[in-house]
């Protein structure tokens, strides 16, 4: 009786080793600790070496295009490893390889691929290894399939945080965003699935958990559950042994009071939230079809500092969007400084194929780069005034490893996503302490531990 693929190779992954690079999001890096698990279930183990991996693989962002040209760069660093070393398997996957322009180049420019799959085929990896082991041809598999609701086993980056995927795909059309081409339209998970997944998580020890999709506010829209997600996050909360919990990304037209009323009045529900904005000038966000003012995204954000106290919120900005102006980009200063964010992450305007703003002139660079500078010269003062008011505080923060510069010091987050530093013994990575904050400047806090 002919051997089924999974004995025949049983010996071959013993001893294998495995690297992942992941660009992009916080849905690519749950993406990739999915994948990891896979690779593990089949005998691979992790190595921090690329170079030395027998399965090198490259998990992709499509978002802006810097994350793009790298990808490129780094997959083209390794044409000669692959030469010399024909058994290695180096692979692609993730939201540029669903889209065909970006898949076409590595498929035209990169032989040294050796598999191609895009965001929803990581459950027939193993398959997908295993075809290429049995022809030693490309392999390349893009599904378009529809959202499971079966949770995905994976291997979490640490033993006490854990994302938990409710939604794929984005409706909105952003002019400027690809990632309904990336990552397909809309799809919900069944809430009973999602409870499924972060009941089992708990009962294994996870402490903070973050839900996570597009846009998690139109979560339920286009099924036939009627479930929102102000209800999901409500019961999410009420799970026993979710100490913390978070969500991303939100579309402030979607921000409804009965979300803000679930925060507020659940206190393991973290006092944090990332409102993109995007721009603050009305005529811009037109254009890049938002479907809000700047005086609606205001009120959203005044109502969330009203209700939740002490609140920290983030953003987005991207900066040069085409026909931007000198008033527009003002209006955008202005915006920032009537909200007051706690952090924000800025772009420049760079412009993603297929998108209706890739059509649209784009702004001489020299002049980009001076509305970059000057938001991040009103920005980051903000940011160093916000995380001064934490001096002489004590709040709690969820140490979650080691400094990069100092193993003495342990870095973490309070509930506020504050990046706070502390010294303090190694046993404390994955508890949640009392810090008593001494310093800060724009980007963290610091402090002592408190017994």
């Amino acid at each position: 009786m002919e051997l089924k693929t999974t004995d025949k190779y049983k010996e071959y992954f013993k001893g294998k080793t495995y690297n992942i690079t992941t660009f992009g999001c916080q849905m690519n890096e749950h993406d990739s600790e999915r994948i990891s698990y896979i690779l593990e279930d089949l005998g691979y183990t992790w190595t921090d070496d690329r170079n030395d991996a027998d399965f090198i693989l490259f998990n992709t962002c499509l978002v802006r295009e810097n994350a793009e040209l790298k990808l490129y760069g780094q997959v083209s660093s390794l044409k000669k490893l692959k030469k010399a070393n024909p058994e290695k398997i180096i692979a692609v996957s993730g939201c540029m390889m669903q889209t065909s322009v970006a898949r076409q180049v590595i498929i035209d420019k990169h032989e040294e691929v050796d598999i191609i799959f895009g965001t929803k085929n990581i459950n027939s990896l193993a398959d997908l290894i295993f075809r290429y082991l049995e022809t030693g041809e490309r392999v390349v598999d893009i599904s378009t399939d529809d959202v499971k609701d079966d949770f995905e086993k994976y291997n979490a980056t640490n033993d006490f945080q854990a994302y938990v995927n409710i939604m794929r795909g984005c409706d909105n059309y952003c002019s400027y965003c690809i990632v309904p081409e990336s990552r397909g339209r809309e799809e919900s998970r069944r809430p009973y699935s999602i409870i499924e997944e972060v009941e089992y998580l708990a009962g294994q020890g996870f402490k903070e958990f973050t839900l996570l999709g597009q846009n998690v506010n139109s979560y339920g829209n286009k099924t036939d559950f009627d479930f929102t997600f102000p209800q999901l996050l409500a019961r999410v909360a009420k799970i026993d042994g979710v100490e913390r919990l978070r969500f991303t990304s939100s579309h402030p037209k979607d921000l409804s009071d009965e979300l803000i009323e679930v925060m507020r009045d659940n206190d393991n529900i973290c006092n944090y939230f990332h409102l993109p904005m995007q721009s603050g000038s009305n005529a811009v966000l037109k254009k890049m079809n938002r479907h809000y003012t700047i005086e609606q995204y205001l009120d959203r954000a005044n109502k969330l500092k009203e209700e939740i106290p002490g609140i920290a919120l983030s953003t987005d900005i991207i900066v040069g969007f085409p026909t931007e102006t000198e008033e527009d980009f003002k209006a955008t200063i202005d915006a920032c400084n009537a909200v007051g964010f706690d952090s924000a992450f800025t772009f420049k305007y760079s412009p993603r194929p297929k998108t209706v703003a890739a059509k649209m002139p784009t702004i001489d660079d020299e002049i980009v780069q001076d509305r970059f500078q000057r938001l991040l010269d009103e920005l980051y003062p903000t940011f160093n005034e916000k995380n001064r008011e934490y001096i002489g505080r004590t709040v709690k923060v969820l140490i979650e490893g080691e400094s990069k510069n100092n193993p003495a010091i342990m870095t973490g987050r309070t509930d506020t996503f504050k990046l706070v530093h502390v010294p303090a013994p190694k046993d404390t990575i994955g508890q949640i302490v009392d810090v008593k904050i001494t310093d800060n400047t724009s980007f963290t806090i610091s402090g002592e531990l408190v017994n």
